[in-house]
């Protein structure tokens, strides 16, 4: 194989696993997402546990803040959730155009489990060596397409 060629090939592979990562990033962002709800909820609880019982003026502006702030979160993940669904249907449908189940299970423990190396062995009762060569058959063997489908 030429350098070029190989080059290419492993311009490729970057290609496919960028792609592939794109799941985990999307299950990321909702972890993102919640812990931020469950900040501003807590900080929430906070200002209302330190009031003295009495009223005061200009209560309800925090409050109308509070309600919006939490309600666009709250919408954001919905939609990050919506996405993940989708992120996750078009990236198992290309684990599973790879014909070696092998294959598809490195790969699928990786980029969808987001498994270590050295945990996809010992579940796969191989050498971290033997992952990562069946790793980069799997990239080899991925249904090429022109592009691969950037997921909303």
């Amino acid at each position: 194989m030429e350098m070029k060629d190989r080059e290419q090939a492993k311009k490729e592979n970057e290609r496919k696993k960028e792609y592939l990562n794109r799941y985990l990033e999307s299950v990321r962002a909702i972890r993102r997402a919640e812990e931020e709800l469950q900040e501003i909820r807590i900080m929430k609880m906070g200002i209302s546990a330190s009031g003295d019982g009495m009223p005061h003026g200009g209560g309800q502006s925090d409050l109308s803040n509070y309600a919006a702030t939490l309600d666009d979160i709250e919408r954001d993940l919905r939609a990050a959730k919506r996405r993940r669904v989708r992120t996750y249907i078009e990236i198992r449908n290309t684990i599973e155009s790879i014909k070696n189940s092998k294959e598809r299970d490195v790969i699928f423990y990786r980029y969808i489990k987001g498994m270590d190396w050295w945990e996809i062995a010992e579940k796969m009762k191989y050498t971290e060596r033997w992952v990562k060569k069946l790793h980069g058959k799997a990239l080899a063997h991925m249904e090429r397409q022109k592009e691969f489908p950037k997921v909303p």
